[in-house]
């Protein structure tokens, strides 16, 4: 099912996600949606608080193929590379405007996998890019955040001014 999503400036984008205790059939279904959503953006990642679900879960698939997508509850950072990347970010949260957005070029994060195990793994390039982009919306975060406040304000304006034009 694809979910729909928050309009920013919805004040659940800026509330940090709640644990999640375990992996339930819900919760896979919960992701199963996610994927379904983040494919028909098309995206490389989706965190549960972009479509209201205020746990801390999020989705990523940066194959060229698709079909790869990595699941992950509770995610967090374990270690970053000292090595920066630049990537245009967007959101569908807060459509039609992106920025360059420098992050460590590789990351190692701890999640609970699909099956409820704890897993660590490295992402690296744009699937490190994408996780990073992802435990910030979990955190309550958006990913113009990282700007600087005059570059933050000028990417504002230049939404509402679409959001007023559609």
């Amino acid at each position: 099912m694809i979910r729909p999503f928050l309009p920013w400036p919805d004040r659940r984008l800026r509330t940090p996600a709640a644990p999640v205790t375990e992996v339930t059939e819900e919760t896979r279904t919960i992701w199963n949606d996610m994927i379904e959503t983040m494919d028909a953006m098309p995206g490389y990642g989706l965190a549960g608080p972009q479509v209201g679900v205020m746990q801390r879960l999020a989705v990523v698939d940066c194959s060229e193929a698709r079909g790869q997508a990595v699941r992950l509850a509770n995610p967090e950072i374990l270690h970053a590379s000292g090595q920066l990347r630049m990537h245009e970010e967007a959101s569908p949260n807060l459509p039609g405007v992106f920025a360059p957005i420098e992050r460590p070029r590789a990351v190692t994060v701890r999640f609970l996998n699909e099956q409820g195990e704890l897993e660590q793994r490295d992402f690296v390039g744009l699937w490190a890019t994408s996780v990073q982009h992802q435990i910030d919306h979990l955190d309550g975060r958006m990913y113009f955040d990282r700007l600087s406040p005059l570059k933050r304000r000028m990417l504002l304006a230049k939404a509402e001014k679409l959001t007023r034009r559609a």
